[in-house]
């Protein structure tokens, strides 16, 4: 078979021009597309990393806003609770001078009125003595017949009562 002689001629120079233009390929994606690529990568990571430093940035922003909040929320608590206080005090103050007005006015009115009632108390006991001396000098001059004076029966009945 004279095919099988010429193999190794054939297939040494497609072996070698196979060789050249493998070379060839291989150094023009090496100079011409592996700078693309390796810029495309790089500028890849470089935005990841700008993102990831935004994004904790972000973070650290909203967590400082966060501590700032609640800051102020407790800084209001506070006061409202400083506020309460002042007001249940005064108020404290306010309702324990009405009471002791109050007081004074309700001492003021039971003093007239003991007053009033002391009054009435005599009024009514000198009264009632008129009415009973009277009715002792009717009564004495009705039962014994005699007549007492107005003076002796007052006296009278002042010794009895």
């Amino acid at each position: 078979m004279p095919q099988i002689s010429q193999l190794m001629e054939v297939y040494g120079s497609q072996f070698f021009w196979l060789l050249v233009v493998i070379g060839i390929i291989y150094f023009g994606i090496a100079r011409n597309m592996l700078p693309k690529i390796s810029k495309t990568v790089d500028d890849r990571q470089n935005r990841i990393t700008n993102d990831l430093a935004a994004a904790q940035e972000a973070q650290d922003r909203a967590e400082q806003i966060e501590e700032d909040y609640r800051k102020s929320i407790n800084d209001a608590r506070a006061d409202a609770v400083g506020t309460v206080a002042a007001a249940k005090a005064e108020a404290a103050k306010k309702n324990e001078a009405a009471v002791k007005k109050a007081d004074t006015a309700i001492a003021k009115t039971a003093d007239e009125a003991d007053a009033a009632l002391k009054a009435a108390t005599s009024k009514a006991l000198t009264e009632i003595e008129a009415v009973a001396a009277e009715a002792a000098q009717d009564i004495v001059a009705r039962v014994s017949g005699a007549k007492v004076t107005a003076a002796a029966a007052k006296k009278a009945v002042k010794a009895a009562f």
